[in-house]
């Protein structure tokens, strides 16, 4: 069900919500902490949040627990610090809609990515290809994901490295580091959809094992002549028993 933007504005704000309650708190502790040690007025305890020196200036001509007073605002001024980089990030991601936490995710599971070798990419996360996924998992294998659908990426969570697009594109493919797989799978549920991937899978990792998913037996010599190893009928072999081949 579509999210309405009444909600998503309300999901922002309640986001942002909790970094500016930890800045608020940490200045009200902050100015309480300043009183409670030197006994100076709340104006003045605020106004050493903004301005540290002002510290340094009052022990100078006052007596008092210098160390510890020192000691707490050091605390404060980095807890402060903190919380402003945390509300600064909360603004600017419901400034840019959600985007930047995205983006961000995006790059954290690209480097992931990049690191893999010996990986085996998964193109299209359905039954088929999500059989395929969790037995590869169990066994240890690393696993990327290609898949096209926004919501099904969103279902995946932390299962695998997941890549978004179109796996028939070249480049999709190489951000799955398809170059570096062992083994590429293509498992959508479209026979010519996965013979495409086949091509560009054969261009792109020649040395590659190719598993082509086709929807019956008139499909299986095309697969065949694009550089497949293995043809997977569903309805003739599973998910679980192609895994072994793998």
């Amino acid at each position: 069900m579509p999210v309405s933007p009444i909600s998503q504005v309300r999901e922002r704000v309640g986001a942002a919500a909790v970094p500016l309650a930890a800045f608020g708190v940490t200045v009200c502790v902050g100015v309480a902490g300043f009183v409670a040690l030197t006994g100076i007025s709340v104006v003045d305890a605020a106004f050493w949040l903004l301005d540290p020196t002002s510290l340094e200036l009052y022990f100078e001509r006052h007596s008092g627990p210098e160390r510890t007073t020192k000691v707490f605002a050091v605390v404060v001024f980095v807890a402060l610090v903190l919380a402003g980089i945390w509300v600064g990030e909360s603004a600017l991601d419901a400034a840019f809609d959600g985007r930047l936490g995205r983006e961000l995710t995006r790059m954290q599971t690209q480097r992931a990515i990049d690191d893999l070798r010996g990986h085996v990419v998964i193109c299209g996360h359905g039954m088929f290809g999500r059989t395929v996924a969790n037995r590869l998992r169990e066994q240890g294998r690393d696993v990327v994901v290609v898949e096209r659908d926004d919501e099904e990426r969103e279902r995946m969570a932390d299962d695998a490295p997941v890549v978004g697009g179109d796996a028939r594109r070249e480049e999709v493919l190489e951000r799955a580091g398809v170059a570096r797989a062992d083994a590429v799978v293509a498992g959508i549920d479209d026979s010519n959809a996965n013979i495409q991937i086949g091509v560009a899978t054969s261009q792109l990792a020649p040395e590659a094992t190719l598993v082509v998913r086709v929807g019956d037996e008139m499909y299986e010599s095309t697969a065949r002549r694009v550089g497949a190893d293995t043809v997977v009928i569903p309805e003739v072999v599973s998910g679980s028993d192609l895994v072994a081949d793998l």
